[in-house]
């Protein structure tokens, strides 16, 4: 009978070793893949939540934003701001008018002698009649608004560095009911410092009217300076200055 050599001991461990290192690789190479699959599905996840929420909010401002709209629309204006006799207004001022059909080429920088405007040299164009707020973002030249002035509307200038609860309270107030005497003519504008003479201390925002000639043939422009926001306050003045009394009332 032949002889039956041992096994190779050595060889056997080593073949077994190779073979378990094998194994946990592999099983590491697939719990990484399984970790990787499972990260690369919590960002997709997140991704798609959070596509879905930036979508929602895109649809929903404007609709939320027209809601608010509607309801100011129907909201009186002295509904905003304080009380006329809490707002510090100055009494209103006869400046001196002038430069009816003054229309001077767009882009050239007037220099007006009141500030904020009330009357005088402007452009050709007027800013748009149906838009009654702007911010510092979309605001036309002074230039423009003023031709909006010769055609009875009513400019109520801000401080452009007032606080943004302040100009969200007055762009309520730009869109509210106003008096039958303003014939719907109306406008709230930021204006810079920079752009005119020094308003007086304390003064926040300021209306503007451009009155037609009277009996006298003499025409003003009116200011009214007024430290706070106040509906009652520019439903007083858009009273007493309607849109009737203008250069040319049946403009715009």
């Amino acid at each position: 009978m032949a002889a039956r050599w041992p096994p190779l001991a050595g060889k056997t461990n080593t073949v077994g070793k190779a073979s378990s290192q094998k194994q946990s690789r592999r099983e590491m190479i697939e719990r990484m893949q399984r970790e990787q699959s499972r990260s690369d599905r919590r960002r997709t996840i997140i991704i798609v939540v959070c596509s879905i929420v930036v979508g929602l909010a895109i649809i929903a401002y404007p609709a939320i934003k027209l809601v608010q709209d509607s309801r100011t629309k129907n909201q009186a204006l002295t509904d905003f701001g304080v009380a006329a006799s809490a707002a510090s207004c100055d009494p209103a001022t006869n400046d001196a008018a002038g430069g009816t059909q003054d229309h001077r080429p767009d882009g050239e920088k007037i220099l007006y002698s009141v500030s904020p405007p009330s009357s005088g040299p402007h452009y050709a164009v007027w800013a748009p009649f149906d838009k009654k707020f702007y911010s510092t973002s979309d605001r036309p030249p002074v230039e423009n608004l003023v031709h909006n002035l010769e055609h009875g509307y009513t400019i109520l200038w801000y401080r452009d560095t007032l606080p943004k609860n302040q100009i969200d309270e007055i762009e309520k107030l730009s869109k509210s009911k106003l008096p039958d005497s303003a014939s719907g003519k109306f406008i709230a504008a930021p204006y810079k410092q920079s752009e005119g003479k020094g308003w007086p201390d304390g003064k926040n925002l300021a209306f503007a009217h451009w009155s037609g000639p009277g009996a006298d043939q003499k025409s003003f422009g009116h200011r009214q300076f007024c430290g706070s926001v106040s509906g009652d306050a520019l439903k007083q003045f858009l009273e007493k200055y309607p849109a009737t009394d203008a250069q040319e009332p049946n403009g715009g």
